[in-house]
């Protein structure tokens, strides 16, 4: 299925993060302790896998000309950026109201996902690409997993780290990008990866 294959690609194939390098202040600032890694990656994905069917809609229906009859695609940025504020608003009061010491962890990295270069670069990415609104839900929630995937590594070996003899000039965020780099090196390998050949469906051209 298109689903799969697109959800596969965007994971582990084109992960925004380590392929594209998108979201990397939050990635690098909260990757320090797995458990904020863990619940600011779900919040990623929640993100992404919301924002993106809606500001499909609201590309394809209102934007495009769809319903208006008019071209509006110069308020792309400002919708999905509204839409996008506005569901981090959500996830903000969610986390605040069920586990109020996860708030206090994530900080002001939280409500910085309005800010995420990889959120709206995703929607952006499903505008250039002309995704369907299946195709569109399948890369955001793809995206988001690939992104959680990235911070909770980088996360659980910044854990172990700690604790070893790094030199001094590579210490915190010296590390963190090398560490980073590698894992992008690791990840591009798979590139060569047909998604299609794994699910037996051929998937989008």
């Amino acid at each position: 299925m298109d689903f799969i294959n697109i959800f596969i690609k965007a994971a582990f194939i084109e992960n925004l993060v380590l392929a594209y390098f998108l979201g990397m202040c939050s990635y690098l600032a909260v990757s320090k302790s797995v458990k904020t890694a863990f619940g600011l990656g779900l919040a990623v994905i929640f993100v992404l896998g919301i924002t993106m069917p809606i500001n499909w809609l609201i590309n394809t229906q209102l934007l495009d000309g769809g319903i208006m009859g008019m071209d509006l695609t110069f308020l792309r940025f400002i919708l999905f950026i509204a839409v996008i504020a506005s569901m981090v608003q959500l996830v903000e009061m969610v986390i605040e109201k069920l586990s109020p010491a996860l708030y206090n962890s994530l900080g002001i990295f939280l409500p910085l996902i309005t800010v995420n270069c990889a959120i709206l670069g995703g929607s952006l990415f499903m505008v250039t690409r002309e995704y369907t609104f299946s195709q569109s839900l399948a890369f955001g929630l793809g995206g988001g997993f690939g992104w959680f995937l990235a911070i909770i590594a980088i996360a659980a070996i910044r854990e172990k780290i700690r604790y070893s003899n790094v030199p001094p000039g590579l210490r915190g965020l010296g590390m963190a990008f090398l560490l980073t780099g590698l894992m992008g090196m690791a990840f591009m390998s798979l590139m060569g990866i047909d998604p299609a050949a794994l699910t037996g469906v051929a998937g989008p051209k």
